[in-house]
């Protein structure tokens, strides 16, 4: 059998899977399972590389045709290969972070753990490579199943309930809203596939900007106030699946889909003639800075981060609605700067947990001349997120303004400085805390260092903000063909 573009799709999709087998069956023996864990991550991260490549040949493949315009089909395009790319990449990093994290911490039913997490990503690729919108749908829901027992992994009273509200709220959005506009997709255009300039353009403004809002809604996973109590609530999982949560696959697999309709199936030109686009532009820009406001009033170090990144969701959406180039450029790049500098926030909160056992920001002064390379990488993450200069975090405002601009918006650069100064504010003060206030004295704290890899992952991942700062030309070199047009950096 020779080596070719449809066979890296079927791989990419069963790779995981045989992983979760492997998993199971070698579940006695942790080395075991956990090398076939990392082993499953890098060679699903050389297949994907080479899906990257061979991108623009848009290769796809049909599983089985419903009906005439309904099939489960993949296919590949610049979009779903960047959330492939990000989503294993990850992996990898996740998955040495977890061994440190969840034998440091003791945790029950680790198997169960990694188990459900090779399901999960292989749910996220299957998003990635959809080839059309009922394909989405599955692993979409694939996605929030595969994803329960990981947010109900402690077994106690709270994580039951966080769980159930996660569950629930996702699945009530998605079956009560994003299925309703597939249909209605499909009943007015004949077909759910993924198509350049998209398939609505025949479609009336009134009916159009009615199925705009059941997507963006009904796409939960992307957290669009009011949609958005599932998040936080989920932080009663273990650190290593916030780290899935908010960086790896779901959250990523929400604004995904938000922008792979917005691009494939309305079509930036027919978004910019719908009454509900500027709406929609309205409230991201309003969940952007209430969810910041709200961080700021957290004490729980994953509580401030999860709000954090219902505001950081939000970027995605507010580009989709814009629809411009340089907005929607500003939205894919978000997707990659923010899984870095989120995923760096994550482990770096989960290492203190795993070393000083401190989960309150009030707590932790002191802590970084303990521990300076976990505070120093949370403090690279925290800049990133922020927007600076030589991280990569900084390019996804940068477009998201200039598109503002040219969409005659400039109250929506207004809410992107707030949103960086609010930032600021919620995400320093931790790294302030740590290196410049002295520990509480007397202090009977004698806190640990977290085990190597609970600090070298998130320290690979801090890198990572930096490299892709200057990655910009490539990412956009390979992203610009997607929005038709032509940029430079």
């Amino acid at each position: 059998m020779s080596w070719t573009p449809e066979l890296a799709l079927a791989l990419a999709l069963i790779l995981p899977l045989a992983g979760g087998a492997g998993v199971v069956l070698l579940g006695r023996w942790p080395n075991l399972r956990e090398a076939v864990t990392l082993v499953t991550a890098v060679a699903l991260a050389f297949v994907v590389a080479y899906l990257v490549e061979a991108a623009g040949s848009r290769p796809e493949i049909t599983l089985v045709e419903i009906a005439p315009g309904l099939s489960l089909k993949f296919a590949l395009e610049p979009l779903g290969a960047v959330f492939a790319m990000v989503a294993s990449g990850l992996w990898i990093v996740n998955s040495l972070y977890s061994i440190a994290y969840m034998r440091g911490n003791k945790e029950k039913d680790q198997t169960r753990f990694y188990f459900c997490f090779t399901i999960s990503i292989a749910a996220a690729m299957g998003i990635a490579l959809s080839g059309n919108l009922i394909t989405l749908f599955f692993f979409y829901e694939a996605l929030s199943l595969a994803t329960y027992p990981l947010v109900a992994h402690k077994g106690d009273a709270k994580a039951r309930k966080g769980a159930s509200i996660y569950l629930g709220i996702l699945l009530a959005t998605s079956i009560g809203l994003f299925l309703p506009a597939i249909f209605a997709v499909y009943a007015l255009t004949g077909t759910t596939d993924f198509t350049a300039g998209g398939v609505m353009s025949g479609v009336g403004p009134v009916v159009g900007s009615i199925i705009l809002v059941l997507f963006a809604f009904g796409i939960g996973k992307a957290a669009l106030m009011p949609t958005h109590p599932w998040l936080p609530n989920a932080m009663v999982a273990p650190t290593p699946v916030s780290a899935l949560l908010h960086a790896v696959a779901v959250v990523k697999a929400g604004v995904f889909s938000i922008l792979k309709v917005a691009v494939y199936i309305f079509g930036p030109q027919y978004i910019e003639t719908l009454p509900a686009a500027p709406v929609l532009a309205w409230i991201a820009g309003a969940s952007i800075v209430i969810a910041s406001v709200i961080a700021m009033t957290k004490d729980n170090l994953k509580a401030r981060l999860a709000f954090s990144t219902v505001s950081q969701l939000s970027y995605v959406t507010l580009g989709a609605m814009l629809a411009s180039p340089l907005a929607l450029m500003g939205a894919a790049l978000q997707i990659i700067m923010h899984a870095y500098g989120k995923i760096t926030l994550f482990m770096a909160a989960g290492g203190i947990y795993t070393g000083a056992k401190k989960t309150e920001i009030s707590q932790l002064d002191g802590l970084g001349r303990l521990m300076p390379v976990t505070f120093g990488v949370f403090t690279i993450g925290a800049l990133s997120i922020i927007g600076m200069p030589l991280f990569g975090g900084m390019w996804p405002k940068l477009f998201l303004m200039e598109g503002a601009a040219v969409a005659g918006q400039p109250w929506l650069i207004a809410v992107l400085i707030a949103s960086t100064l609010l930032n600021i504010g919620y995400l320093l003060p931790i790294a302030i805390r740590g290196f410049m206030r002295p520990a509480p004295a007397p202090s009977p704290m004698k806190p640990g260092q977290p085990p190597a890899l609970a600090w070298i992952a998130p320290l690979i991942t801090a890198i990572g903000t930096i490299a892709l700062f200057f990655a910009i030309g490539p990412l956009m070199d390979f992203l610009t063909p997607v929005f038709m047009t032509e940029m430079t950096p």
